[in-house]
């Protein structure tokens, strides 16, 4: 059937946002209304005249509202085929009349998890009669309409008004396929919850319900937030999406102030500086600059102003263009200094109005606020496609204390080297392997990122160190009394002594190399300080 028009309308929400307005249009074109619950007591209240699912079905309410819909009157009436004649028949013998529209959307499940819900009062959000009325409908979507979105409301009044009365069907069957993605998600949701949730509060532990964070079946939803202008590519296509767990705190959830839409790469890149400054979270002021998804400099400070100075300084070239991200509110000062050259993106938890006025003359660029900084050391998963299948992590949340590392070298390092070190142990792990970066007093001397062996890459961000410092007019590079970090061990002496060549005097890296001996003696020689955090930090 092209256009089956609206006769009886079956409305079940949680969401009651545009409700009364929906049934005032619906009540407009003759529609008898059918509603439970708080669905109904909202519609009566405004004026409308509304059936209850009791008087439909014959049977009242029961069990604390958990048995109210799945009923063969209601199902029936949404899965007869209206032109079958044996469906016309079983409908005429039990008195089953036809539902042509079902506008459902579910308990909150997902946000009752979120806000900490007890066990019981999570179960009990478990829709169930949603759900069902949900995927009958959408099944016989050739003569049923079914909506499950409140932002959908206004197409099917348009709908109504344009065909008196009448859904045409390719309208229905956007709406049935939508429908589909939302119990998919939804169902996901509680999956998840099970595997991931309940199970891992478990008084006796997961391993008491046999449950494990990678179940045989990974049930994933996310919802698309916009469409991108293209990919990392202008032949490729691409769109955002967001996580459907509610709460959840990333470059996705980010509110843009102005500028044009970003791209695909300048999400990729965005998340890359917003993930790497969480590190500093609550601590002094810090400023991470971004270039194709690596930090080309790093730094903290008394200010947000003199962190980003001291970042930009690292790489003036690499900076232009780039991604810049803050852990603290931006002030006129900082937004002055970041807008004197070409930025492509900022982000920070806030900024002032001074500092707003001032990125508002920078039409192009865009302001990215986050409200907030995520915990650097929660858990998560990171997933990636791979041909035919998905490679699924747990996130690398690991970190490295003072008190973790053991130095295995004669000399230990100084107060300053221990610090530099660990500065540039939370740098490496957000730069693509290899990984070597040189740190010094605060911030990033030099960053050598994705090469085939690490002693290119000792060797890059030791060039890189140098030509900062001679674009800047300074004496001698930072690397000079400089703390080195690998984010994985050195296989060979030759990258530990790149770095030495550099003038780096202290190292943190890994160790677990059967050449440890062998690199360790090499440090002891060049009389270098050199830590072991038994953690590798690979990032590909």
């Amino acid at each position: 059937m092209t256009q089956v028009k609206i006769s009886r309308a079956l409305l079940s929400v949680s969401d009651k946002d545009g409700l009364v307005e929906l049934g005032q249009a619906l009540a407009r074109h003759g529609v008898e209304l059918v509603s439970t619950g708080g669905t109904a007591k909202a519609l009566r209240e405004a004026g409308l005249e509304v059936r209850d699912i009791s008087d439909l079905t014959g049977f009242p309410e029961m069990m604390d509202g958990r048995v109210k819909t799945l009923h063969p009157k209601v199902h029936g009436g949404l899965l007869a085929v209206r032109d079958n004649d044996e469906h016309v028949a079983a409908m005429a013998a039990h008195e089953i009349g036809a539902i042509d529209l079902v506008v459902v959307n579910l308990y909150p499940f997902a946000e009752t998890v979120a806000r900490g819900a007890e066990r019981p009062e999570i179960i009990e959000n478990i829709d169930i009669g949603g759900p069902s009325m949900v995927r009958s409908a959408a099944k016989n979507h050739a003569h049923v309409a079914i909506v499950t979105d409140p932002s959908d409301y206004a197409a099917l009044v348009e709908s109504l008004d344009a065909h008196d009365g009448k859904t045409p069907l390719a309208m229905r069957i956007r709406l049935a396929a939508k429908a589909y993605a939302h119990t998919a998600a939804y169902d996901s949701a509680i999956a998840n919850w099970f595997a991931w949730g309940d199970a891992f509060t478990h008084p006796e532990g997961p391993e008491a319900l046999g449950a494990t964070p990678f179940p045989e079946t990974m049930p994933v939803a996310f919802s698309r937030v916009d469409m991108l202008r293209y990919g990392e590519n202008p032949h490729q296509q691409a769109a955002l999406y967001r996580g459907a767990s509610v709460g959840t705190q990333g470059i996705a959830q980010a509110e843009q102030v102005q500028g044009k839409a970003l791209s695909y790469n300048n999400y990729n890149d965005a998340d890359a500086a917003f993930e790497l400054v969480a590190e500093f979270g609550g601590e002094d002021p810090a400023c991470v600059i971004v270039k194709h998804a690596n930090p080309c400099g790093v730094a903290v400070s008394g200010s947000a102003l003199d962190a980003y100075k001291a970042a930009f300084a690292c790489d003036t070239v690499s900076a232009f263009g780039g991604i810049v991200a803050l852990n603290r509110p931006l002030d006129a000062q900082t937004a002055e200094a970041i807008t004197a050259i070409f930025t492509e993106v900022v982000i920070a938890p806030d900024a002032d109005d001074e500092a707003r006025a001032i990125f508002a003359k920078k039409k192009n660029l865009r302001l990215l606020l986050t409200g907030s900084l995520p915990d650097a050391a929660r858990p998560g998963f990171s997933m990636k496609t791979i041909a035919g299948g998905l490679l699924i992590q747990s996130r690398d949340n690991g970190r490295i204390a003072e008190a973790d590392v053991q130095t295995v070298t004669t000399r230990a390092p100084t107060k300053q080297e221990l610090a530099d070190c660990l500065f540039a142990w939370r740098v490496a792990k957000h730069v693509k392997s290899n990984a070597i970066v040189y740190a010094k007093d605060g911030s990033t001397a030099g960053v050598g990122a994705g090469q085939m062996n690490r002693l290119e890459s000792a060797r890059i961000a030791a060039w890189k160190a140098k030509d900062a410092a001679e674009k800047a007019g300074w004496p001698e590079p930072r690397t000079i009394g400089s703390a080195v970090a690998s984010d994985a061990f050195f296989p060979f002496a030759d990258g530990l002594m790149a770095a030495v060549e550099a003038g780096a005097t202290a190292v943190i890296q890994p160790g677990g190399s059967i050449r440890d001996e062998e690199v360790i003696a090499a440090a002891d020689e060049a009389g270098l300080a050199m830590v072991f955090t038994g953690m590798r930090h690979f990032r590909h």
